[in-house]
C-alpha cells in the first residue's frame, strides 16, 4: 500500500507540475481558438482579434493600444507645436511621429518581404531614410506639417501591417534569422521591438509636450 500511495502521489505531483507549466493541458493553439475574440475597437482589451491568428492578433492588439496612446498625446497639437525643438540637437514631435512610421515600414520590408535591412530600392529610401535616421537632415526637412499629415502616414503604414498580419499563421512569428547583435532574432521579437520603440518615443513626445512654450 505504501508503494502504491507513493507512486500515486508522485504521479499526482508530476501531473500538477506539468499542468502548471502548460505541458499537460490542451495545446495552446487549439485552446486559443476556443476563446472569444477581443473587440478591436477597444484598445484596452489585449488579446486575439477576429481575422488574425491568436498570437498575431494579440500582438496587434498590443500595438493598437500603444498607437492609441500616441495619438491621444499628439492629436490636438498645432503645426508650431509639432515643429518645436527643445534645442538644436533634439528632434521635434512631428519628426518622431514620422520616424515611427518609417521604422514600421522598414520592419515590414524586412519581415514580410524578407529583405535584408537596407536593401530596399531608392524610391523607398528617398521616402523613408530621412525620418528613419532623423539627425540634422530630419531637423531640416521634417517641419511645416499639420497633425493630420503625420497621423495619415502612421495609418497608411499600419494598414499594411494589418493586411500582412492577416495573411500569416502564428508559426510565422517564430521564424528566426540573425539580426540584433548578429544573434538569431525571430519575427515576434522584431515586432515587439516596433511596439516598445513606439513606447519609448511616446515618452519623449510627452516630455517635449510638457515643455512647449
Amino acid at each position: 500500500m505504501k508503494t502504491t500511495f507513493q507512486s500515486g502521489r508522485r504521479g499526482f505531483l508530476k501531473r500538477s507540475a506539468l499542468t502548471t507549466a502548460g505541458l499537460f493541458t490542451i495545446p495552446m493553439a487549439n485552446f486559443a481558438h476556443t476563446k472569444p475574440m477581443i473587440a478591436s475597437d477597444n484598445p484596452y482589451l489585449i488579446g486575439p482579434l477576429e481575422g488574425y491568428a491568436p498570437r498575431i492578433g494579440t500582438l496587434l492588439s498590443t500595438m493598437n493600444m500603444m498607437r492609441n496612446w500616441v495619438i491621444n498625446t499628439v492629436k490636438d497639437l498645432t503645426t508650431e507645436e509639432l515643429d518645436f525643438q527643445i534645442d538644436d540637437k533634439s528632434n521635434s514631435i512631428g519628426a518622431m511621429l514620422l520616424h515611427l512610421a518609417a521604422c514600421e515600414r522598414y520592419y515590414q520590408l524586412n519581415t514580410f518581404d524578407e529583405m535584408e535591412w537596407g536593401s530596399w530600392d531608392d524610391a523607398i529610401k528617398k521616402e523613408w531614410d530621412v525620418p528613419m535616421k532623423l539627425g540634422e537632415e530630419g531637423r531640416r526637412q521634417i517641419k511645416g506639417h499639420a497633425i493630420d499629415y503625420y497621423l495619415s502616414k502612421l495609418e497608411e503604414v499600419r494598414n499594411i501591417t494589418k493586411e500582412e498580419f492577416a495573411k500569416r499563421e502564428d508559426n510565422w512569428l517564430m521564424i528566426s534569422k540573425p539580426f540584433f547583435e548578429g544573434k538569431l532574432t525571430n519575427n515576434h521579437c522584431k515586432w515587439f521591438h516596433v511596439c516598445e520603440h513606439e513606447s519609448n518615443h511616446n515618452g519623449q513626445i510627452k516630455f517635449i509636450k510638457g515643455r512647449l512654450p
